[in-house]
């Protein structure tokens, strides 16, 4: 099976998610020994506000797909893997399981790249654009009150 599916539902309250293109479903499902296996990839477009230095940035995210389906036995069997999902009739509505892989497989802190320097928490700068030399040394608070003791004027 491959469709594209137009989601809203997975991106609602992002602020990090400016655009998105619809998701790229590829699945294929095999089934053996009672068991529906569907598996595959989901892959999408993202436009996203880099965490570090607040630029815009696009990218391409290939999510793996793989559930488990079986018809609901009359009686419970305690055995019975928790990963496999218990289906009454014949057909099942992949939608929830796509949007629900798409949730979890978002990014949680979308970067530009993974050596992005972010903004300069003094003066503001894109420090992955051009080094602004501002100071930059921490100093405990605590022992702030030693930093001038060494310095004779």
């Amino acid at each position: 099976m491959t469709e594209e599916l137009n989601l809203t539902d997975p991106f609602e309250g992002r602020q990090d998610i400016i655009g998105h293109g619809p998701v790229h479903v590829d699945l294929q499902a095999v089934y053996e020994d009672g068991e529906a296996k569907v598996n595959g990839t989901l892959t999408l477009d993202l436009e996203l506000i880099c965490s570090r230095c607040l630029s815009h940035t696009n990218q391409t995210i290939e999510l793996p797909f793989e559930e488990v389906f079986m018809q609901k036995p009359e009686e419970e069997d305690p055995d019975l893997d928790e990963d496999i999902h218990l289906v009454v009739g014949d057909k099942v509505d992949l939608e929830p399981y796509v949007v629900e892989n798409v949730v979890v497989g978002l990014p949680y802190i979308p970067l530009c790249d993974e050596a992005c320097k972010g903004l300069c928490p003094v003066c503001g700068e894109n420090r992955n654009q051009r080094d602004c030399g501002c100071k930059q040394e921490k100093i405990d608070p605590r022992l702030a009150g030693l930093a001038d003791f060494f310095n004779k004027e």
